[in-house]
């Protein structure tokens, strides 16, 4: 039944149009581990820290957080979910190089295309498994 206060032009269809990801979080349980990673590594800005919280910003504002022990974190969050993130780099191919030989950071793979997006596959110091990530052009 549709609401009578709300715009129901988009209620037989689909309108929600996802641009990018504004934020994601992750628990892990190497959490010193990943936020050096995080930061030294990917160059994410530090923002809000607290015991087994850390937020990373990226260039654009996006957000990713990290949640480790002793950090606060309601009983649904992170679970049972495995999340993989896709962190958007200008050029895959030298991100790629940059991970080389950094400590706990094994490449999966190689660089895979489709359309124009190129990606490459890692697992993190935390054992889950992430890609960097770039997009075709604009035209």
């Amino acid at each position: 039944m549709r609401d009578p206060g709300v715009n129901n032009s988009c209620y037989d269809h689909l309108c929600m149009k996802i641009k990018g990801i504004q934020w994601a979080g992750l628990k892990t349980h190497r959490f010193d581990a990943m936020s050096q990673f995080v930061i030294d590594t990917l160059g994410l800005q530090k923002g809000q820290t607290s015991t087994g919280f850390l937020e990373a910003i990226a260039e654009n504002g996006d957000r990713f957080e990290l949640n480790g022990p002793g950090g606060e974190t309601k009983p649904w969050e992170f679970h049972p979910n495995h999340v993989m993130i896709g962190f958007l780099v200008d050029d895959v191919y030298a991100a790629r190089q940059e991970l080389i030989g950094v400590p706990g950071v094994e490449l999966l793979g190689e660089v895979q295309s489709e359309d124009g997006t190129d990606w490459q596959d890692f697992r993190a110091p935390d054992g889950n498994v992430y890609e960097l990530t770039s997009n075709p052009p604009a035209k």
